[in-house]
């Protein structure tokens, strides 16, 4: 009998372990385009209510402050404190997570909820304040920063609940893999790209749902103006319910 306590652990461990990726497998079916479609919605909408401000592409703002400053043009240190803004807010994500005292795929819930309580507060921020009025005012930098936070729970996300997921901001790499995926279908005697790299339909199912966001976000910005923040606060919720 003692055999058997002293084995019974391994057992344990590998039930965690298949739990563990029955669980990363569910949220790959459900999550990714959802996120894609919040992203691409935050990135559009902040673009162009809040004075020309990357919220999901965070590393564009350095080529839109780079191109004022040769330009000239009305420059904004919005931009160029994007980035430094946006490590501050994975910092205290990071704190959130750590606090939470949870680990693996068992994070996304508070991080889905922090994702949506930010966005929340946005929203709110938004009506009151109106800050689209004055794209360049301190109200316009503090919504950008927010939206901004709020990204950065998704990116928290997808780096500490889900290992090696591919990114639903972000599009390059997507693009890249979609791509270069399709050339290896149209090859299959010569495949360059090895067996294990991101399924094809990943990748298009994120970069579609980037796109829809952004398509769904002009319509909202020209009906619904400053209301538009909406849309990506709703998604966050139904994100957070269907987890």
């Amino acid at each position: 009998m003692s055999l058997l306590t002293q084995d019974s652990p391994l057992p344990q461990r590998g039930l965690d372990s298949a739990d563990e990726a029955a669980e990363l497998s569910r949220l790959e079916a459900r999550l990714p385009p959802l996120l894609s479609l919040i992203a691409g919605m935050a990135d559009f909408t902040g673009f162009f209510t809040l004075g020309h401000i990357f919220t999901a592409h965070v590393t564009g703002n350095i080529v839109l402050a780079t191109v004022v400053a040769v330009d000239g043009g009305a420059f904004r240190w919005a931009q160029l404190s994007a980035i430094p803004v946006f490590m501050i807010a994975l910092a205290t994500v990071w704190l959130i997570a750590q606090a939470s005292g949870r680990h693996g795929s068992s994070l996304a819930s508070p991080l889905l909820q922090v994702q949506f309580l930010v966005l929340l507060a946005l929203l709110i921020f938004i009506v009151i304040t109106k800050p689209s009025a004055g794209p360049s005012g301190l109200n316009a930098n503090a919504a950008a920063t927010m939206a901004m936070s709020a990204m950065a729970c998704q990116y928290t996300l997808l780096r500490l609940a889900w290992p090696g997921a591919i990114s639903t901001a972000v599009m390059t790499g997507n693009l890249t893999n979609a791509v270069l995926s399709t050339m290896d279908l149209l090859a299959p005697r010569n495949r360059l790209r090895p067996r294990d790299s991101t399924p094809l339909n990943h990748s298009l199912h994120r970069l579609l749902s980037f796109i829809l966001g952004c398509v769904f976000a002009a319509g909202a910005v020209s009906l619904m103006a400053d209301w538009a923040w909406s849309l990506p606060a709703a998604l966050a919720a139904i994100a957070m319910a269907v987890h």
